[in-house]
């Protein structure tokens, strides 16, 4: 008959499965300090599980006017004239509501000579 201060032995590959280690024993904080060295030494990239910005962002409104950050690779290859309809699609996919977009001017990094984004100006 078993004592019950000395669990019954079974295979260890069991044991770690199920857990069946007393607490407070050495066993037990072994695997609660693999368990630990898991969750924190595991790569982010090994899950796939990057954070991700959101292309589109709604601005505080300014001057009467809403505004929204547009990431520039949504607009790029997109005409001139044709942006405002462009965004006032993205808008609507990503709040369910109508946007009347009046202008969309590009956010310029002078010193790289690039387009980072783009501004929106909107009314509801």
């Amino acid at each position: 008959m078993a004592d019950s201060a000395h669990p019954a032995r079974g295979s260890l590959g069991r044991r770690l499965l199920f857990w069946d280690f007393p607490r407070a024993s050495w066993r037990y904080d072994i695997v609660v300090a693999l368990i630990l060295l898991f969750i924190f030494a595991t790569p982010r990239e090994w899950f796939h599980d990057q954070p991700k910005a959101s292309s589109v962002v709604l601005l505080s409104p300014l001057h009467g006017m809403n505004r929204a950050f547009v990431a520039s690779d949504l607009l790029l290859n997109v005409p001139e004239a044709e942006r405002p309809g462009r965004v006032s699609e993205l808008l609507r996919k990503r709040t369910g509501k109508s946007w009347r977009v009046d202008r969309v001017e590009p956010i310029k990094d002078e010193a790289a000579g690039e387009i980072k984004g783009f501004i929106a100006y909107t009314t509801r």
